[in-house]
């Protein structure tokens, strides 16, 4: 598979399977199995009482360099190779299934059917949402929206089109990662803290990146574009990660829905740093997110490939 194949090629195919097929549920999906993987690595490291702060950085270094090595042995594969990193670069992309799933929940709230609405998005945040009224569903489904753009579509996206399907996974393994051990409770602060830390640093690149083009996106769709972008480097400093905030506050002000304030994080009541101007999340507000959302993954997909298309042109 050569360099040309990988960077424009798989990228847009991917790319537009993902807009088309979602994440069906009958196709097997690599995250789940690598999640199990994980799963029973963090077993093992506490079964054996090993040191879980140095067992952590080890995980993430074996676990990315044999994913690494093995999909690069059969990426070089002629034709398998081809196929394997189609399946894999539309695999690590989730801007299909995001948006799905926003819409399945906002269709729910919109139906009246709260207590639906309340399990489906708990299946997406990790914050208890029990308590949570119709409001609070909207907040919580606009914070984790509009965080999962870089998080599932434009960082994986990089990757790919910088690294190929190879690099991408080894982004998609240190977030799945920080997804299940990257929690600052006494179970995982030392064990998830390399994790932690990989994925910050591999995500802040491209959650600017996401942010930036939100704000293109917003100017296309007559958002406030002005005033996220006024307020866009103060709101999201806010943020605990140096990421999130940044998707996280563009959203909020090109849509005028307010984000943060109060959320329970197994059993620990949070206050967690506000973002956006005062105002709740409505219907119309979550579907302008989700056309907001679309275009900006567009345009961030576009930019990155003419951006690593003018690098290949000038060295060839």
């Amino acid at each position: 598979m050569d360099n040309s194949t990988v960077v424009f090629l798989i990228p847009v195919l991917a790319m537009i399977a993902d807009l088309i097929l979602g994440d069906p549920s009958w196709l097997p999906h690599p995250v789940r199995y690598l999640g199990k993987a994980l799963d029973s690595y963090d077993k093992w490291v506490r079964h054996l009482s090993l040191a879980p702060k140095i067992m952590g950085g080890v995980g993430v270094a074996g676990f990315c360099l044999v994913i690494f090595s093995v999909l690069k042995i059969f990426l070089s594969i002629p034709y398998v190779g081809v196929i394997l990193g189609l399946y894999l670069a539309y695999a690590g992309l989730a801007l299909g299934g995001l948006l799905s799933e926003c819409r399945k929940v906002a269709l729910l709230l919109d139906q009246g059917q709260i207590e639906a609405a309340r399990i489906a998005v708990s299946h997406l945040v990790s914050r208890d949402v029990s308590e949570l009224d119709e409001a609070g569903i909207r907040k919580a489904l606009a914070e984790t929206t509009s965080e999962n753009l870089n998080d599932g579509f434009v960082a994986p996206f990089f990757y790919l089109v910088v690294t190929g399907p190879a690099g991408m996974w080894v982004y998609k393994t240190i977030s799945t990662m920080d997804s299940m051990w990257g929690y600052k409770n006494e179970q995982y602060k030392d064990f998830g803290y390399c994790a932690a830390k990989a994925d910050d640093i591999l995500a802040f690149i491209p959650a600017r990146i996401t942010a930036f083009m939100m704000l293109a996106a917003g100017r296309i769709l007559h958002l406030d574009w002005k005033s996220a972008y006024e307020h866009l480097i103060e709101d999201s400093g806010k943020s605990e990660s140096p990421n999130a905030g940044w998707p996280m506050a563009a959203a909020a002000w090109l849509v005028g829905g307010q984000m943060g304030g109060k959320a329970v994080y197994f059993g620990v009541e949070k206050q967690k740093p506000v973002m956006g101007p005062v105002g709740t999340w409505t219907s119309l507000k979550l579907k302008r997110l989700g056309t907001l959302i679309f275009f900006s993954g567009i345009l961030s997909a576009i930019l990155l490939d003419v951006y690593f298309l003018l690098v290949w042109l000038a060295e060839m």
